[in-house]
Parts: C-alpha cells; sequence; structure tokens
C-alpha cells in the first residue's frame, strides 16, 4: 500500500502544535497516512529519536542562473531545504533579448556577488520571455523544487534599454509594456514579482540596478499587472522603509492591489527603536498582507584570506604584492615577519564605510572557529582579545588571518550588533506577520555564506542560546515550513498531512550542528563561492523520494518547478 513508511519519530508537522510521535505513510510521492501504521513498505526508515518535519520552504535565494546548470541548488539542499524561491531583489534572466544577457549577468555579479565567468559559461540561454524562462527551468532535472518571480531589472532593461538603469521616467506606453510582461510572467507560473529600490544593489560597473530611482506611480502600474491573480506576491527591497512616507504609500499600493506585499529593509533606521516590528504591527492590527521579511541574525560579511574581505585589503603592500597570489603562497608570505611588520606600519587606502575606523571595527569582527557563535560577547571580537592579550588589535587581526594555514574566517555583522545581543532580533521574528528570509542562497559567493540559515535557526533559536530566551521548535519549524508555502500560494506543502507533498526531514537534533564556513571552487570555470556545512540531517526526502542521507546526495532528482497556484487559499491554512 505504502511506497515509504518512517517510523516512530517525533513528529513536528509544521502547523505549530505540538510535536507527536506518529509513523508516516507515503504513496506516489505524497503524505498517505500519519499514526500507527500495521502495514509494511519496500523502503522504511526508523526515526526513533528523531524529529520529522517537512521540508524547510526557502523564499528568498538567488539560484536564477545556477538552477540552469546545477541539479542540486547546494549549498540550500544541504540544509534541509526542499522548496526554495528565487527572482528575488529585483534580479535575474529573463525575459532577455540576445543584446541584453551580458548586462543581465553584470547586475547579477554586482547586486549579488555570484561570479560572472561563472554565469557566463554555465547559462545556456535557451529563452527570451519569463514563459521560456519557465519551460527550461520545468525541463531540467533537479533535487528539490524551484520556484521564481518576475525581476523588476530583466523587465526594464527588456522594455526601456539603456535607460533602465537612469532616473529617466518611463513613458505611458513603456509602463504599460513592463505591466503586460509581469502579467505574462506571473499567468505563466511566477509567484510574483520583485523589485529593488535600494543604493546597495549596482552593477559591476557602478550603475544602480534598474528601478532604483522608479517612481510610484510605475511600481504601481506594475503591481496592477498582476492584480486578481490569486497568490501573486510583490517583493520591495527598499532603503526608505524607515521613512513614514514610504510606509504610506506601501500601504496604500497594497489596499490598490490586494497583493501580499512582502518587504526587506536595506537601513539602519528601519530597525531603530523596533521601527519594523512597529510597521508589522500597523499592518497586523490594520489586516493587512503586508510581510516584513527577517534573517535569523543579522547578515553578516566574512573576513579571511578565503574570502574577498579582510581588514588589511586596502593596505598598500597587500595590493601591490599579496593579492594575486595563490593561497598557500600567501600564506607564507604572511607568516614573514618583515611582511607583518610592513602591513602593521601601514594605512589602508580604503576610507569609506566601516574601513575608516579599522580600530572601531575590530570590536565587530568576531573569529568563527570551528564550531561558529553567531551571538558573541564584546570579549569575543579581535578588540575583546586583543585587550585581553594587551596588544593592538591589529595584530590580533593579523596573527589570527594567517594562523592554521590561513583557513579562518571572521564574521562581521551588518545591521547593528553594538549591544552584544540578538534580542531586538529575536522579538522581530517573532512578530506574527514576520517571514524567516534572507539566506540569499546562491549569492554572495565571496564575503557571506547564509544559505545555512535554516540550521543556524534551528540550533541557535532552538537549542544552543545563552544570552535570552529560545524559541519552541514548533514555531521554528512553522515559520520555516507552512507560514512562508501559504505565503507564497504553495498550499500542497510546508505541512505534515495527509494529501500533501512528501518532502520531510528527518534531524538528529541533538548531532545537528554548523560547520565553519569554507572557500569551494566547483563553479563554471573554478569559480569560488563560501559554503557552510551541516551535520544532523540524516535524510532529507523530496516527494517521497530520499534524496540526501547524513548530506551526501543519493543521485534521485524528483524536483521540479513549482508554478503559481490560482486557487484561493484553502480555508483550514487560511484560518491557522
Amino acid at each position: 500500500m505504502y511506497d515509504l513508511i518512517i517510523r516512530g519519530g517525533t513528529v513536528i508537522d509544521g502547523s505549530g502544535d505540538a510535536r507527536f510521535v506518529a509513523d508516516v505513510g507515503v504513496k506516489a510521492g505524497k503524505i498517505a497516512k500519519i499514526g500507527d501504521i500495521a502495514e509494511t513498505a519496500p523502503q522504511e526508515i526508523d526515526a526513533s529519536g528523531k524529529l520529522v518535519t517537512p521540508g524547510w520552504v526557502d523564499i528568498h535565494t538567488h539560484y536564477d542562473g545556477q538552477a540552469t546548470w546545477d541539479p542540486i541548488l547546494a549549498p540550500s539542499s544541504w540544509h534541509g531545504v526542499t522548496t526554495v524561491v528565487m527572482g528575488n531583489c529585483g534580479v535575474g534572466f529573463a525575459p532577455v533579448k540576445p543584446e541584453d544577457r551580458d548586462f543581465l549577468i553584470e547586475l547579477m555579479e554586482g547586486v549579488e556577488d555570484i561570479p560572472g565567468a561563472a554565469l557566463s559559461e554555465g547559462i545556456d540561454w535557451t529563452w527570451e520571455s519569463f514563459p521560456e524562462y519557465m519551460d527550461a527551468l520545468d525541463a531540467m532535472p533537479r533535487a528539490i523544487d524551484v520556484a521564481t518571480q518576475v525581476p523588476h531589472g530583466a523587465i526594464r532593461a527588456y522594455v526601456m534599454g539603456e535607460r533602465c538603469s537612469t532616473d529617466y521616467a518611463p513613458s505611458k506606453e513603456e509602463v504599460d509594456a513592463m505591466a503586460a510582461l509581469v502579467r505574462e510572467g506571473v499567468e505563466a507560473g511566477a509567484l510574483g514579482f520583485s523589485a529593488s529600490k535600494t543604493l546597495l544593489h549596482k552593477d559591476i560597473h557602478g550603475k544602480y540596478s534598474p528601478g532604483t530611482f522608479s517612481g510610484n506611480e510605475e511600481m504601481l502600474a506594475l503591481g496592477l499587472g498582476m492584480k486578481d491573480l490569486n497568490n501573486a506576491v510583490f517583493e520591495l527591497v527598499s532603503d526608505h522603509l524607515g521613512e513614514d512616507a514610504e510606509w504610506e504609500w506601501v500601504t496604500e499600493f497594497q489596499k490598490q492591489t490586494g497583493l501580499t506585499v512582502t518587504l526587506i529593509a536595506t537601513t539602519a533606521p528601519a530597525y531603530e527603536n523596533g521601527k519594523m516590528y512597529n510597521l508589522a504591527e500597523q499592518a497586523r492590527k490594520e489586516g493587512r498582507e503586508i510581510r516584513p521579511q527577517a534573517a535569523g541574525r543579522p547578515t553578516g560579511v566574512l573576513h579571511g584570506l578565503q574570502s574577498s574581505f579582510h581588514a588589511f585589503v586596502g593596505h598598500p603592500t597587500w595590493r601591490a604584492e599579496l593579492a594575486d597570489l595563490d593561497h598557500e603562497a600567501l600564506v607564507e608570505r604572511l607568516l614573514d615577519p618583515k611582511i607583518k611588520a610592513l602591513i602593521l606600519s601601514e594605512e589602508s587606502v580604503i576610507k569609506s564605510g566601516p574601513m575608516q575606523d579599522l580600530a572601531r571595527l575590530m570590536g565587530q569582527v568576531f573569529p568563527l572557529g570551528e564550531n561558529p557563535n553567531y551571538e558573541p560577547d564584546a570579549e569575543d571580537s579581535i578588540a575583546g582579545i586583543a585587550e585581553a592579550r594587551g596588544v593592538d588589535p591589529m595584530e590580533v587581526m593579523y596573527d589570527l588571518l594567517a594562523a592554521n594555514g590561513g583557513k579562518e574566517l571572521f564574521y562581521q555583522p551588518l545591521g547593528g550588533y553594538q549591544n552584544y545581543s540578538l534580542n531586538g532580533q529575536k522579538k522581530l521574528l517573532e512578530h506574527p506577520n514576520v517571514l524567516f528570509g534572507l539566506s540569499d542562497g546562491g549569492a554572495h559567493c565571496g564575503v557571506i555564506a547564509d544559505a545555512g540559515m535554516p540550521t543556524f535557526i534551528m540550533t541557535h533559536w532552538g537549542r544552543d542560546r545563552t544570552k535570552g530566551d529560545k524559541m519552541e521548535l514548533e514555531f521554528i519549524v512553522n515559520a520555516l515550513t507552512a507560514k512562508t508555502a501559504e505565503v507564497y500560494g504553495m498550499f500542497d506543502r510546508g505541512l505534515i498531512r495527509e494529501g500533501l507533498i512528501a518532502d520531510f526531514n528527518i534531524i538528529d537534533f541533538e548531532a545537528l550542528r554548523l560547520y565553519r564556513p569554507e572557500a569551494i571552487f566547483d563553479l563554471p570555470t573554478g569559480g569560488r563561492r563560501l559554503v557552510q556545512r551541516a551535520e544532523g540531517y540524516e535524510v532529507t526526502i523530496k516527494a517521497g523520494e530520499v534524496i540526501f542521507r547524513n548530506g551526501e546526495h543519493t543521485g534521485a532528482l524528483p524536483g521540479k518547478l513549482v508554478r503559481r497556484s490560482n486557487i484561493e487559499a484553502p480555508v483550514a491554512i487560511a484560518a491557522e
């Protein structure tokens, strides 16, 4: 009767309800029974003493290029993710005219730090329109499911050409053409539309991302292009979410379009004094489908010899003599006392951002070690270590950078960590309108490794935190599964319920851990990316097939393209 039975696991079903012990039977890729199962199956897994959860649904990734050549979609798939949503932050690869392909690659490289050479080599451009891109994704076997959104950057480039990145106001005809393309993409199965209005997002030439200066009228017209398409989501990345005028516009936009709006704030004012929490609470009280996204911890730049950044990249000797050396030769030179003395005697030529005060920055930079701690104390910082040793912080930074083969990485949390506590982050994450997101899987290959965010959330917030309250595992699993799936209209997953897709993680929770990030060189053309591996996911199952055992891919490729569902939310889900 069953193809697979998971025996005796502790089920946390994604609903937020209390865990329970049960067998789970699977037939034809769907969950067929939950409870005591007397029958047998060709494949049975003993999950006694283990957690059985739905597969994670990660709504903020950037696998837009990688998904066209890589069937595994690691590192997200290493961390129990069985569904990813890409096309975020207004960047992606469709629609595209042949002459604009390089522009979209350079935009993705600049905004998301994905090597352009890897994208150029890896992408086989078999599409022009967004529906054709969807079909290309649909045709490729893969381990996990992928879904995507229509990106503003590609839409603007397609319609406006070279003017797409300027503050030129498009004509009504151009706006209408963009709105039609948005609708075409969403009708073809995109889960929604994404746009970016942050000065942080630039292409490799320093040009701002298309749409950065788009007026409210253009944004509204593109949103109205999706009006009456059930489950369509509008994602906005903005520098202005701490400002009253932007919030007023967002609420009016949501009212006029009827869309679910998910927000990503990029500036400190949006988080100061609980601002983003207060906006989420206002939306909740007014009954508005406005959903801020928040990461499980502040996004962190990784300093190190294997990353693209560290405290000495602006020092003259580094730039002139060391920057182009291979890793082994670099470590050897750094261990030379003469080189050390020379570099420490110099000042960085970079005087912008955090680099303008390196000594102060060292109070916000933390060695990760073999067991990364993402909520460290002041004494764990480079400055704290230096004070304890009675030496200069820059000397400590140098010594640790070169030690142990130069493989150490150092965490610099962005967005404020002055109080050395994540209490504010916890409060935001627990708000009912806030979505767990921003893992950025597939992106920021040289300086960030946050694709393991689900594993961090499970371990830190669910088990290991010592500096304050933890979160209930039932809440965490709900936030990583049913909640994200429901907001994006994927009602067939995210819960362990009969009739839904059989996506599971079987987790040895006590053994669950994150390793220190590492650099690997497996992108097309040998491109580098920083990844973080995990331990404790004994089995990950996608649509009833075991795709990973203890971190190793089994060879199974049951994953598919997820197209937007036009049905209304089932009553049982909508009521939760």
